[in-house]
């Protein structure tokens, strides 16, 4: 049965890797690859980013054919010169905007009609050097984060960091935007807001960002395009992938 197609609304599914549920199937998730998969699989040097890939790529067919209906096996993929994975086929597929992000003990994946989508998470308990908020984030980012009391710098730290790499992603640019060219406030409860400085030639107000704790070690931030004012419904859900292939 396929799902009611994504209009103005983003499907934001997560999948945590230590589950045992999800342990038990990931020999049938490698059933859904193509070989190039494989073989990017077999590069990573570390089982635990091998087994991410795998679960990020088997969430992303899954959710494809959940919408657009079909065998998970059938999709293919390009990556743009920046490196984000895109839909490219089978010929004549309706428009969909994908996104998948994985850290330590998390897989997430975004899926929705627009094509600029981005999603990020983060694993907040990893160790962090004190200059990477001065070396890549804007000058208004480091001087709020700055003021905070030392015990609330970190979580913030991430909250910071998860929404700038939401946004490049969603752009897919990757790096090619500096991240110090534009900034979030942070007034919660209200979402996010973005300014943008420098080169970068965009509108705020067409931009919606969405933040959630997945589990209490991981923040998660969703970056989507939509008509100014006019949000989507974004749906956040934790599952564990079922393939009977």
């Amino acid at each position: 049965m396929v799902d009611d197609y994504p209009e103005r609304i983003v499907h934001v599914l997560t999948v945590r890797q230590d589950d045992p549920a999800v342990r038990a199937q990931l020999h049938r998730y490698r059933r859904l690859l193509n070989g190039e998969e494989l073989t990017r699989e077999a590069r990573f040097h570390f089982d635990a980013d091998k087994e991410r890939f795998v679960i990020g790529r088997t969430l992303a067919r899954l959710q494809l054919s959940r919408f657009l209906g079909g065998d998970p096996r059938q999709w293919q993929f390009v990556t743009n010169e920046h490196g984000r994975p895109e839909l490219l086929g089978p010929k004549g597929t309706r428009p969909v905007g994908f996104n998948v992000s994985h850290t330590h003990g998390l897989i997430a994946c975004a899926v929705t009609s627009t094509h600029d989508v981005g999603v990020d998470v983060e694993w907040i308990d990893r160790r962090l050097t004190h200059d990477i908020a001065d070396r890549f984030f804007a000058p208004r980012e480091v001087a709020d984060l700055r003021a905070l009391a030392a015990a609330d710098q970190k979580r913030v730290f991430f909250d910071y960091w998860t929404l700038k790499e939401a946004y490049i992603k969603a752009r897919g640019m990757g790096l090619a935007l500096p991240l110090a060219d534009f900034a979030f406030t942070l007034a919660p409860p209200q979402p996010p807001t973005i300014a943008f400085d420098g080169e970068i030639h965009d509108r705020p107000e067409t931009w919606q960002f969405v933040q959630s704790w997945p589990t209490p070690s991981h923040r998660l931030a969703l970056a989507v395009r939509r008509a100014p004012g006019e949000d989507v419904d974004v749906r956040i859900e934790n599952i564990v992938p079922e393939v009977h292939v």
